[in-house]
């Protein structure tokens, strides 16, 4: 059983340490991708640290939207569906590892952009300020410059149905089937020329463009004769939720303006890395020292957990991929004293257990049952304070800024590792390896 434990300790710790290994390694060296397959594809991952806005550099930028002339029941349709129509937009600009997020200020609804490592705002603000233009249109074969079949912009003409003929969309389920679809429907004064377009294009593709980007191309089953429609496919629900977003983002285009803007210079951020960096390592060797110095053997195990829980907390902010700023760094940082700290709970009680007459074996049994209870109690009101602080549910009176999310998401994989590497690693490690 203990073998068994202490095998697969190893084996995860191999395998964080490979992944939590920077890309560009000493000497020229790199660290390859680690490949893999999913179904019949094969695919390749190269576990690349994610820096933030603070530390890559880049700019911030705040938009505050225009509701007003939104019915009340759809407006927070319309700002999801403008956040998502803002994304796209971004990704189409190129920009990696970008942050898009809603907030409520005051009655104001704002959409907050973070852009890593563009300093050319100019372009990114008209980029993003434009409006969603959602386009109807026929597939032409004629147009077609090569044979593939394929529904292009390019190979299709508008159908004179655009995002201002549309009303609404929702995700929705088939009745018959109880596969998620689209329900969607026209205004009122453009439903007969929708009426005319499907029954021209009736068993023939009605491809659905956003910003020349083809979303959709669902083929026209029957006229649509009353302004109520539904787009059927291989849709998941994520999925027909996400495009009854896009649908809505031009139907319901919502002014949005910037009224704040802000350029963090990739200095300033390789900089609070380099200092973020050398705080940790003084603080870590403090920790490392007091632990063997006052604790022994016992604190030299604890110190191999605390390694093992670095490697692994690292790897696993590269899988999710967590997003690293300051704050995150910070709260990374705090999670490790948290780490030691169950350790000295249960090398305390330990001591005690041995000093009232038991053996070492019984004391080490007996020390981890009695610490967990304080250890499971200071971890869970630490874990329910990172939720809140994180605010999954975008609540108006907390935060909902991306560094407080970037602290408790660190925070809170950091809690979790520490119970799993306190409780199993160093209780497996001190049955192995430590004696009286």
């Amino acid at each position: 059983m203990r073998l068994g434990r202490l095998l697969t300790i190893l084996i995860l710790t191999l395998i964080s340490a490979y992944i939590a290994l920077p890309t560009k390694l000493p000497y020229g060296l790199t660290r390859p991708p680690i490949a893999f397959w999913v179904g019949d594809k094969f695919f390749f991952k190269s576990f690349d640290t994610k820096l933030g806005l603070d530390l890559a550099g880049g700019s911030s930028m705040v938009f505050e939207a225009d509701t007003s002339k939104v019915s009340q029941e759809d407006k927070e349709d319309a700002i999801i569906a403008a956040k998502d129509a803002i994304e796209r937009r971004i990704n189409l600009f190129g920009v990696a590892e970008s942050t898009v997020q809603t907030s409520r200020v005051g009655g104001f609804s704002r959409i907050i952009v973070e852009l890593p490592a563009v300093t050319d705002t100019r372009s990114a603000v008209a980029l993003i300020g434009q409006t969603a233009q959602l386009d109807f249109r026929e597939y032409v074969p004629e147009k077609e410059a090569s044979p593939s079949g394929q529904i292009t912009y390019e190979n299709t003409v508008s159908t004179g149905f655009t995002g201002n003929d549309f009303k609404k969309a929702r995700a929705d389920f088939d009745p018959q089937t109880g596969k998620p679809m689209i329900s969607f429907e026209t205004k009122e004064e453009s439903a007969k020329k929708f009426t005319e377009i499907t029954t021209r294009l009736q068993g023939k593709p009605l491809a659905i463009f956003l910003d020349k980007a083809r979303i959709s191309a669902p083929t026209v089953q029957t006229p649509i004769t009353t302004g109520l429609g539904i787009i059927q496919g291989e849709f998941t629900l994520e999925g027909a939720k996400s495009l009854a977003n896009l649908l809505n983002s031009g139907a319901l285009p919502i002014p949005i303006q910037l009224i704040e803007q802000r350029t963090v210079g990739a200095t300033l951020g390789a900089e609070s890395i380099k200092a973020s960096i050398t705080a940790g390592l003084v603080g870590l060797g403090a920790v490392v020292l007091f632990m063997v110095l006052y604790y022994g053997r016992l604190g030299i195990a604890s110190c191999f957990a605390l390694l093992i829980y670095g490697l692994l907390s690292l790897a696993v902010y590269k899988l999710i991929p967590v997003v690293l700023t300051l704050p995150g760094i910070a709260g990374f940082i705090l999670s490790i004293g948290m780490a030691v700290d169950s350790n000295i709970l249960i090398f305390e009680r330990l001591k005690e257990e041995i000093r009232n007459g038991r053996m070492f074996k019984d004391a080490l049994e007996v020390a981890f049952g009695r610490a967990w209870d304080s250890i499971r109690d200071a971890n869970i009101a630490t874990l329910v304070t990172s939720f809140i602080l994180f605010n999954p549910l975008n609540f108006e009176v907390l935060h909902t800024s991306g560094p407080i999310r970037g602290f408790a998401a660190t925070l809170f994989l950091g809690v979790v590792i520490s119970l799993f590497t306190g409780i199993f690693v160093t209780r497996t490690l001190l049955r192995v390896f430590a004696r009286k």
